[in-house]
């Protein structure tokens, strides 16, 4: 055995040592792989559920073809403030509780009628906040979670080309475009 090949088993030993008492440190259990900081896939799941619910699926894809939940994850971690963070994380885990509380599941375990009630009821809950807010209140966690699909959902390729009308390469502006009842709106 030469040199080269001795250092080759060496670092073969060392890095098993080393994964293998990660291994052995985390217990073998599976944990939700972070996405980023403040996010775990669970919390990706949760909020392309919460997404699909707000604009499901029809003619169209849903919020959760657009996978609004990825989209929300980038948006509060790189453009929210720590306040408004903490808001957001701590409203997904208080729609979760007031899912277990209303129907005693959590949210992704119930049915696609209970998920629209809860999201019904929050969502006239932040109407009525919003209304009454002062300049130094907080935001209310439901509409950063509702804009935020919106947002994702409309600016997403599927959202864009198959929800709105798409033109990839535009012709000249014209101001004065005929509209029919029915018709979709521009996404370009």
């Amino acid at each position: 055995m030469n040199r080269r090949e001795a250092i080759g088993r060496v670092g073969l030993i060392l890095g098993g040592t080393i994964i293998g008492a990660e291994f052995f440190i985390s217990g073998c259990k599976p944990s939700s792989p972070k996405v980023n900081d403040l996010f775990t896939q669970d919390d990706v799941a949760l909020m392309d559920e919460i997404g699909e619910t707000i604009l499901p699926a029809t003619s169209s894809p849903g919020a959760k073809a657009a996978e609004v939940g990825k989209f929300m994850t980038v948006m509060v971690q790189d453009c929210y403030t720590a306040d408004d963070q903490k808001i957001f994380t701590k409203g997904l885990k208080d729609l979760n509780d007031a899912s277990d509380k209303k129907f005693g599941k959590k949210f992704l375990e119930a049915t696609p009628e209970q998920r629209t009630q809860l999201l019904t009821e929050l969502d006239k809950e932040q109407k009525d906040y919003t209304k009454n807010k002062k300049p130094e209140d907080p935001n209310h966690y439901f509409r950063m979670l509702k804009e935020l699909t919106l947002l994702g959902f409309f600016t997403s390729k599927p959202g864009a080309t198959q929800a709105l009308r798409y033109i990839a390469v535009p012709g000249k502006y014209d101001g004065n475009v005929t509209y029919k009842k029915g018709d979709k709106a521009w996404a370009t």
